[in-house]
């Protein structure tokens, strides 16, 4: 009977110890981030030139404590998990690549996971030949969209854990190696030969002189040596800038639509904005000039639109107004609230 009790404790105790750590805030209030909290992350995993995409997994780490009414909220060294939504690889015209970014979760060092709403608009500027887009260590700022709410005993645990990023710790991921140039040889000199003189011989008594000639010299040759190759550095890291994007698109209206107040005729305009919001102002142009000025809200699409396209909604006295413009070969759109 001892034994089988002692073993039943065993099992239950083996038992307790597989299971995650919970957490409760019933006796304690939640600890909350406000909204549009800004956090520093730092890239884990880097992005890849080649094979990023919309909907990949963006892994980062927290670079910098985040506090709330002097109570740590968020320790340096928690992991932050996002997905790439909108993304603007480098082209032949530019070397710039935008990334808009949402995260929708983090894992503190104990392993005390919840679930955030925050987004991101990165900005880098980076060699079209570089074979990574965002590398280890990149740093940028997340924004949080709505407030986040914490278990203060979870985070007071994992603060303990924690460990903080060291900037050495992050070595590039890039697989570019230089190519050292090589040295050219120089040119080979082969000297010439002098000539010989003409040689008379004068004659005998009656006789006429002999002539010898004589021989004519050779030139120096010259053989050009080989020129040297030059080396082959590899890019720069991707450098984070704070300079949003500028972006410019042109759409087509069949029929009269009205926005912010302004009737747009049916015809063919532009529009321009800066970044990839969520949220930005715009500028719609006619023949290169602003005739609308309007808040839009840049949303992805999950892939590349097919073509060029133009939504409008009707309004209650039989008008319409502009609703959304997407555009060929691009993952978002622009979408115009009432």
């Amino acid at each position: 009977m001892r034994l089988f009790l002692l073993a039943a404790i065993f099992t239950l105790w083996k038992c307790l110890a597989q299971q995650p750590p919970q957490y409760s805030t019933a006796t304690s209030p939640a600890l909350t981030i406000p909204a549009y909290t800004k956090i520093m992350l730092g890239v884990t995993i880097p992005v890849w030139a080649k094979s990023a995409q919309p909907g990949e997994t963006i892994y980062t780490e927290t670079t910098f404590p985040v506090a709330v009414n002097g109570a740590m909220a968020i320790p340096p060294g928690t992991y932050v998990k996002g997905t790439i939504d909108i993304l603007f690889r480098t082209s032949s015209r530019s070397d710039r690549a935008e990334f808009r970014i949402s995260f929708e979760q983090i894992v503190f060092a104990n392993g005390y996971a919840a679930a955030l709403s925050g987004t991101a608009t990165v900005n880098v500027r980076v060699a079209a030949r570089s074979d990574v887009l965002l590398d280890n260590g990149t740093q940028f700022e997340m924004v949080l969209e709505q407030p986040l709410a914490l278990d203060p005993a979870a985070v007071a645990a994992a603060a303990h854990l924690s460990r903080p990023p060291k900037p050495w710790d992050w070595k590039s991921a890039s697989l570019c190696r230089p190519i050292p140039g090589t040295p050219g040889t120089s040119n080979t000199y082969i000297p010439g030969t002098p000539g010989t003189p003409s040689i008379e011989i004068p004659g005998g008594p009656g006789m006429p002189s002999t002539s010898i000639p004589g021989t004519p010299g050779t030139p120096a040759t010259v053989i050009p040596g080989a020129p040297g190759s030059p080396g082959v550095a590899c890019p720069g890291p991707p450098a984070v800038i704070s300079a949003p994007g500028a972006h410019k698109e042109p759409f087509a209206v069949v029929r009269s639509v009205r926005e912010s107040g302004q009737t747009l005729p049916a015809g063919t305009y532009e529009v321009a904005w800066e970044g990839l919001g969520p949220l930005t102002q715009v500028r719609i142009l006619k023949g290169g000039k602003p005739v609308v000025s309007a808040q839009a809200t840049v949303v992805a699409l999950g892939k590349d639109a097919p073509a060029n396209g133009t939504a409008w909604r009707t309004n209650p006295d039989g008008s319409f107004s502009l609703e959304l413009l997407q555009f060929k070969g691009r993952n978002f759109a622009l979408r115009f609230d009432p």
